[in-house]
């Protein structure tokens, strides 16, 4: 019976961000409160911007649906022991710890919530209208120290991964470390793909996961027909914060006469590592998809998605779709309702 309801708040939930996402002539007392709260969010951490709080609530508005979320709910076990379940949330890009949130509610479990300081708002006000859409049957605590917990879904850099390993290491424990996106380019690669593509770079100004921050190039490629189909996005080098980094990154480049590529609002580096500096792009140069493949496989560790129009690789997302996940895609691949399950066996 809770879940049913759980499941049916949710669902009053996107319906309440979709329609709040409208402008409306007289907004209700609840919308106003919401816009209230985005306007905080924004003046509290500038890189949450209205067009990136708009774009996150409305792929969760997309997911928040009752065909969405009863197969996925209903495809594990509800604990039948409740476990109190400790949540250590980033705050990189909005609303990135409501996942956990979700999976841990639904699967039976209680959450104990330590917010990110970068995203503070937005989420409890959510878990309150959700929890009023089902009943009252929506049980959590956010809380700035975490006590009494029985398990830890906790995510943060490689550094802190390794001190929070051991900090609860005895404890039943998902611990995400760094991840990010790789995108492979093909020789005969539509302009729309690429400028589809471009989303999956400049979205949340590539601070998140599922940003593309590699890309795999064919050796015949021209990287000036890449940099014409990002154009669109030029206008991201007036947000102070990812121009400061531009600049940096550019000044540092030019002092160790370091090769690269620019576009006056990002920057290509060929490089072997994966992982790129904020407004600058890594790339390498590939002769074949399998060669291609295997620098995946060998970086697969540390790629949360890989974005391609290629079937030749498995479980690859289209250009576009990288910031659109399902419920079902799990962070660092982990299935992370199989581990809520597992706790309540």
């Amino acid at each position: 019976m809770a879940l049913d309801l759980q499941i049916a708040g949710l669902e009053k939930l996107g319906e309440f961000i979709k329609t709040s996402l409208i402008k409306q002539s007289s907004p209700s007392s609840e919308q106003l409160a919401f816009s209230e709260i985005l306007a905080k969010s924004t003046a509290e951490n500038s890189w949450f911007t209205p067009e990136n709080l708009e774009q996150c609530l409305t792929q969760w508005a997309s997911q928040l649906t009752e065909a969405s979320i009863k197969p996925w709910a209903r495809g594990y076990k509800r604990a039948s022991e409740p476990k109190r379940v400790g949540l250590i949330l980033a705050g990189n890009i909005p609303l990135v710890g409501l996942h956990d949130v979700i999976c841990v509610v639904l699967s039976g479990h209680f959450p104990l919530i330590k917010l990110s300081s970068k995203d503070k708002r937005l989420l409890p006000f959510l878990l309150t209208k959700w929890n009023e859409f089902a009943g009252g049957t929506v049980g959590y605590e956010i809380t700035e120290r975490l006590v009494g917990f029985d398990a830890v879904i906790a995510t943060g850099s490689n550094n802190t991964a390794r001190y929070l390993e051991s900090y609860f290491k005895d404890y039943p424990r998902i611990i995400r470390k760094n991840r990010t996106s790789l995108a492979v380019l093909e020789s005969e690669q539509s302009d729309e793909a690429i400028q589809a593509l471009a989303k999956d770079i400049f979205s949340y100004f590539g601070l998140g996961c599922r940003n593309v921050t590699y890309l795999l190039i064919p050796t015949d490629f021209k990287l000036e027909r890449f940099f014409e189909n990002l154009l669109s996005h030029s206008e991201i080098i007036n947000h102070n914060g990812y121009a400061n980094n531009y600049d940096y990154n550019k000044a540092l480049y030019l002092l160790n006469q370091d090769l690269f590529w620019d576009n006056n609002f990002v920057m290509l580096r060929e490089s072997d590592t994966l992982f790129s500096p904020l407004s600058v792009l890594h790339f390498t140069r590939y002769n074949t998809l399998v060669e291609a493949s295997d620098f995946i496989e060998s970086h697969k560790d540390s790629i949360q998605c890989v974005v391609s129009s290629s079937t030749f690789f498995k479980d690859a997302v289209k250009p576009g779709e990288a910031q659109n996940p399902l419920l079902s895609q799990y962070a660092d691949h982990v299935d992370t309702m199989a581990f809520l399950e597992s706790l309540g066996a």
